[in-house]
């Protein structure tokens, strides 16, 4: 599956209808309410920090990983460019092989980032998340409904910008239980256009599965929450606590 070369420079203007600033209010909310004071957060499958930033400008040093580095290079020149902040420490790690050099307060994954990760790799990522917080730490993250997965099998969408057009095309694979989207890029240059391509994988994981794989690797007072952002696209909340190591 592709890193995000071909999106990575058009990523920001072709999902500037996501409610980053809701999601980001809903997140910091969840953080807000710890017992203790957060201070450090990973932001993990942080693309080009739609989230990372908004918790750097409220106070907290956030560390930001993703697999793509080119999301990653985007986030760098943002981080430069916003005043007032902790610059975050930016990882190209894996998320399955994360390696951090300590442990975090909390842990937070927006925008469905584990639904690219298969069912298999999700135990492995728990149990690094185990480590990597502290104990009574927080992990909260968002996912898709399978259902919502389901419905956009067969579905086209198209956006277009003056000198960018981006053609989404998605297919949900019954055997491997994920939504393959290819995309087709076309940008303009000159008096012509060139076009590259990526394909993506989104995989379907319920709720209880979820719960579950949390479990085994140790978190506890795992919530479902069902009403947060995009709550009627079929986006759902998780929110778990670390136990001691």
């Amino acid at each position: 599956m592709s890193r995000y070369e071909a999106l990575a420079p058009f990523y920001d203007a072709l999902t500037g209808d996501v409610p980053y600033e809701a999601l980001a209010a809903w997140y910091a909310a969840r953080l807000q309410e710890r017992p203790r004071p957060v201070r450090t957060v990973l932001d993990l499958a942080c693309g080009t920090g739609g989230l990372t930033l908004p918790l750097a400008k409220l106070g907290y040093e956030t560390i930001a990983v993703d697999a793509a580095p080119d999301m990653l290079a985007v986030l760098a020149d943002k981080a430069l460019e916003t005043p007032g902040i902790v610059r975050p420490l930016i990882l190209c790690q894996e998320l399955p092989w994360l390696d951090l050099y300590g442990t975090v307060d909390a842990c937070v994954c927006c925008l469905d980032g584990m639904n690219y990760l298969p069912p298999d790799d999700l135990p492995e990522l728990f149990s690094r998340l185990h480590l990597f917080l502290e104990p009574d730490g927080l992990l909260a993250f968002d996912f898709h409904r399978p259902e919502r997965l389901r419905s956009l099998d067969g579905q086209t969408f198209v956006d277009e910008r003056e000198d960018l057009l981006c053609l989404w095309r998605a297919a949900f694979d019954e055997t491997e239980m994920c939504l393959v989207y290819g995309m087709d890029i076309f940008r303009r240059e000159g008096a012509l256009w060139s076009r590259e391509q990526e394909e993506h994988a989104e995989y379907a994981h319920g709720p209880e599965a979820l719960k579950q794989a949390l479990a085994a690797a140790g978190f506890v007072h795992i919530r479902l929450w069902e009403d947060g952002p995009q709550h009627q696209l079929g986006r759902l909340f998780l929110t778990a606590e670390n136990t001691p190591h």
